[in-house]
C-alpha cells in the first residue's frame, strides 16, 4: 500500500468485522527518537495466541468471503522493511485491559520515521471519514502525538456536541476530513 493510512483503514475494518464497538487508534511520531508507532486497540472478539500467530500468514484468514488475508502480512512487511516490528496481541477471550469486561486485539506497528522506504502517512482525514460512517455502532478514539503536541478526536464526543445531527451527515463528514488533516498540520505531523 502506498500510504500508511490505507493500512490503518484495513486494520480498523478488520476490527469492525470482528465485532468491535470501540476502536482506539494512536499514532505517535517521536522525531528525536526517529520512531513512528501506530497502535490500534479494539474490543472485538479477540483471538487466542495460536490465531494471533497465524494471522500474519497471508494464506490464513477467518473470513469466509476470501481465502487470503493480506492486510496484516503487508503491514508487517512494511514495518520490517523500515527497520521496525509488528506485534499482534489477542486476548483469547480474556479481559482486555482497556475494555473492562471485554476482549479485544492490539496491533502495534513500529518503524523508523526517517526511513527512505517508509510510506507517507497519507490522508488520515479520509480514513476518519470512512470510519465515522460506522459511528452509529463503532466509537473511534483517535490520538496523534508529534513529540509533545497532541491531536485528539472522539466520535462519541463529537456526536454529543452535534446533538441531533448525526456524525454520518454528509456535511459533517466533509468538515471532519478537513478538521483531521488541519489538526495534523497544527501538531506539525511530518509522517
Amino acid at each position: 500500500m502506498r500510504e500508511l493510512a490505507l493500512h490503518i483503514l484495513d486494520l480498523a475494518q478488520n476490527s469492525i468485522e470482528a465485532g468491535a464497538t470501540t476502536i482506539d487508534l494512536s499514532v505517535v511520531e517521536d522525531q528525536p527518537a526517529d520512531q513512528l508507532e501506530i497502535v490500534l486497540k479494539d474490543n472485538g472478539r479477540g483471538m487466542d495466541a495460536e490465531t494471533a500467530a497465524r494471522a500474519i500468514d497471508p494464506f490464513y484468514t477467518t473470513r469466509t468471503t476470501r481465502r487470503q488475508g493480506l492486510g496484516l502480512p503487508l503491514f508487517q512487511a512494511m514495518c520490517e522493511r523500515c527497520e521496525g516490528t509488528l506485534e499482534l496481541t489477542g486476548t483469547g477471550g480474556q479481559e482486555c485491559p482497556p475494555y473492562p469486561g471485554g476482549t479485544g486485539t492490539v496491533v502495534r506497528g513500529r518503524m523508523r520515521l526517517s526511513h527512505l522506504d517508509r510510506p507517507p502517512l497519507g490522508d488520515m482525514g479520509a480514513v476518519v471519514q470512512a470510519l465515522a460512517c460506522e459511528a452509529g455502532r463503532v466509537r473511534l478514539r483517535y490520538h496523534h502525538r508529534v513529540n509533545k503536541e497532541l491531536f485528539e478526536l472522539d466520535t462519541a464526543e463529537l456526536q454529543g456536541r452535534l446533538g441531533e445531527v448525526p456524525v454520518t451527515d454528509p456535511t459533517v463528514l466533509h468538515w471532519l476530513g478537513g478538521f483531521v488533516n488541519d489538526g495534523l498540520r497544527e501538531v506539525h505531523s511530518t509522517a
